[in-house]
């Protein structure tokens, strides 16, 4: 493949010749800020485009190539979510990606877990590229591109080299022999799920799910068919607006109607998930909401128990009693810094059997090491079924700790605050794994810059809330 580079700034296109040989070279100026450190994002009106959507397809042959992956002797998935614009962006990615050459595999409307396994399940799988925003509002879409181990391209993974193809860079046309299929994952996905938490673990139990409007309905009412579960489901026509609640259930406010309906129908619990399914959120049968840490604490200890002495991972910003828990019961555990792209790199690098985020992301070996928001939800069933314990019985006893919760600070020079911490605090186990991690005997705190905000974020955690509030303030003083 023959690439054509040059760096001028006005938007269009030339024909040039050389010899017999046709060459289209694309000349673009698309905003690079909506390159994220884990995918591209941005605004529907003026950011995206179908010209950027061709584009992406276009490159991505380009960048794996560079990568050392001979896409065209492989095929790349394309799936997509509910948005409107997502109904426009998709067939511009299949074009650009077939006038590179490529063959496609259009796997339809799709969640970002069943996505993710098709890109890793099937060997001729050289990747793929998914339109969505996750959990973003209505005005938001984007595209996730995905390799086929599973890793995604993010900021440390080739998205900046992507930005540069995508506005700079041009390659030969001629497609010639690329083509579109369409297939259906689901049956594979299912199975492999399936197989992993068998019908026979579980018992008959009464749950709610909330689909806000997300991608959940493409595989999780056929996995529940499955299974001897009484479900009732909120939201769970597809619906780009949004016109329920925003789909994030890390945001506690849009868990309210799930919360009242486990109440009102006496449900064991309720379970939540963001727009493109790969998000999980937890409600106990009491109508509490479980905290994200404990959400991951209680899936690992079940993954552990099929996989005794394990590695598991905990993002940095957890509980502390969770990496308690799990070593207590023969774990192995690795602290992994923030972000799904670096947490799947950790887990391969490891070769870890799950991996817990604070944004209520849980990853597995078992799934390629990615997101499979289905697995989590079986996962919870089993718990309860052979646990013979309530929900509500078996987190609080891990709540052993005080946890700040996530903080965010405006500030105008991150590296000088980061530096003012290091001085005060010379005297503690510091990690620069992700930001900075301050260990004391009973307490901990670590602050990052924000990947996504011109933020520093602080999470602190203590032995008792006293503690923990004195700390707090203590901190504060130094950021602020």
């Amino acid at each position: 493949m023959s690439l054509i580079k040059i760096c001028l700034i006005q938007r269009g296109y030339y024909i040039m010749k050389r010899g017999y040989l046709q060459v289209k070279i694309f000349i673009m100026n698309f905003t690079k800020t909506i390159f994220k450190a884990y995918d591209i994002r941005g605004l529907v009106q003026g950011e995206l485009s179908k010209e950027l959507a061709y584009q992406i397809g276009r490159s991505f042959p380009v960048l794996l190539q560079e990568k050392g992956t001979d896409s065209t002797n492989k095929k790349l998935v394309v799936g997509y979510d509910m948005r409107a614009s997502s109904q426009e962006y998709y067939p511009e990615v299949i074009r650009g990606l077939n006038d590179a050459g490529i063959s496609v595999v259009n796997i339809g409307l799709s969640s970002t877990p069943l996505f993710n396994f098709a890109c890793a399940h099937y060997p001729e799988h050289a990747g793929g590229i998914m339109v969505t925003a996750s959990h973003n509002p209505a005005e938001y879409n984007g595209f996730k591109l995905t390799l086929g181990d599973g890793l995604p391209i993010g900021k440390n993974n080739g998205m900046s080299r992507l930005a540069e193809l995508v506005n700079m860079t041009y390659v030969v046309s001629g497609g010639g022999q690329a083509k579109t299929e369409e297939k259906n994952v689901l049956k594979d996905y299912m199975d492999r799920v399936l197989g992993l938490v068998p019908r026979s673990s579980l018992k008959p139990l009464k749950i709610v799910v909330d689909a806000g409007n997300g991608m959940a309905k493409v595989t999780l009412p056929e996995i529940l068919k499955q299974l001897p579960v009484e479900v009732e489901y909120l939201y769970l026509e597809p619906d780009g607006n949004f016109p329920n609640h925003e789909a994030n259930p890390l945001k506690v406010e849009t868990l309210k109607d799930l919360q009242a309906k486990v109440l009102e129908t006496k449900a064991d619990f309720g379970f939540a998930l963001d727009g493109d399914a790969d998000r999980v959120g937890l409600v106990d049968n009491q109508g509490q909401v479980v905290p994200a840490s404990f959400v991951g604490g209680l899936v690992g200890l079940e993954v552990l128990r099929s996989k005794p002495g394990s590695t598991l991972l905990y993002d940095l910003r957890m509980s502390r009693a969770v990496k308690e828990i799990w070593e207590k019961n023969g774990g192995q555990t690795q602290m992994c810094p923030v972000g799904h792209a670096n947490i799947k790199a950790f887990m391969k690098e490891r070769k870890a059997v799950f991996a817990a985020e604070l944004s209520l992301h849980l990853y597995y070996g078992d799934m390629y090491d990615v997101e499979s928001s289905d697995l989590s939800l079986l996962y919870i069933l089993k718990i309860l079924s052979e646990s013979n314990k309530k929900l509500s019985e078996l987190w609080p006893v891990m709540n052993t700790k005080f946890h700040s919760g996530e903080i965010n600070f405006e500030v105008e020079d991150k590296e000088i605050i980061l530096q003012k911490l290091k001085t005060k605090y010379s005297d503690a186990v510091i990690s620069d794994l992700d930001g900075l991690t301050f260990t004391y005997p009973n307490f901990w705190f670590n602050v990052r810059g924000s990947n996504t905000e011109p933020l520093l974020r602080l999470n602190l955690e203590a032995d008792d809330e006293a503690t923990m509030q004195e700390k707090i303030k203590e901190v504060k003083k130094i950021i602020q």
